[in-house]
């Protein structure tokens, strides 16, 4: 019998099928007019938000560059924009990452840093989790001096159910290496991306 947690013994079919019982469960007609081609839209939209499961995020990160001129201070990407979805409820998680490392004796370009938030992100997630996949994915192939993950998100299945709050953020981090054991360093870090006066 094949897993059914790999994406690959569900056929497109009945992707589209299930979507089909959905629409019928929450009392509507699948055949209608409005609702035909849904199915195969749902299923595409799904193809592409969880991507992340089609993709390896420590690749991005082993083409590096060594010739940085002996630069071993912090390096931060701010404010990058991700969605993601809630394994709890499969609604949006849209927020934004924050990146810091100390390079020991090579760089990335910053593109993949973007890459590999986007590589955790585009599957079922938890913050939590989302946070800490990304700083251990950064410390196993940079092996820097220390790695800093900060997000910042607000989740629908808070704002659209249940006690319906918006305008609620939850922030999470990760902090390893000089990060963790240096109180000086994390708060360079967290002045660098300041987010009170960066959330759009």
């Amino acid at each position: 019998m094949g897993d059914d947690s790999n994406p690959s013994t569900v056929s497109h079919e009945e992707a589209e099928e299930a979507v089909r019982t959905l629409l019928r469960w929450a009392g509507e007609d699948p055949t209608r007019e409005g609702l035909r081609d849904t199915p195969k839209r749902v299923v595409k939209a799904y193809r592409d938000w969880f991507s992340g499961y089609a993709t390896d995020p420590g690749e991005y990160l082993r083409r590096t560059f060594e010739e940085v001129a002996g630069y071993d201070e912090m390096v931060v990407l701010r404010d990058i924009e991700f969605e993601s979805h809630c394994e709890h409820h499969m609604a949006p998680i849209l927020g934004r990452a924050h990146v810091g490392y100390i390079p020991t004796h090579r760089v990335v370009g910053i593109s993949k840093l973007a890459r590999v938030v986007d590589a955790y992100a585009r599957r079922f997630q938890v913050q939590e989790k989302l946070t800490a996949e990304i700083a251990q994915c950064i410390q196993e192939n940079l092996q820097p001096t220390g790695v800093a993950v900060v997000i910042d998100a607000s989740h629908e299945c808070m704002t659209t159910r249940g006690v319906h709050k918006r305008g609620v953020s939850m922030v999470t981090s990760q902090m390893l290496g000089a990060f963790r054991d240096d109180a000086r360093t994390r708060a360079e870090f967290l002045r660098f991306i300041d987010i009170g006066n960066h959330r759009g």
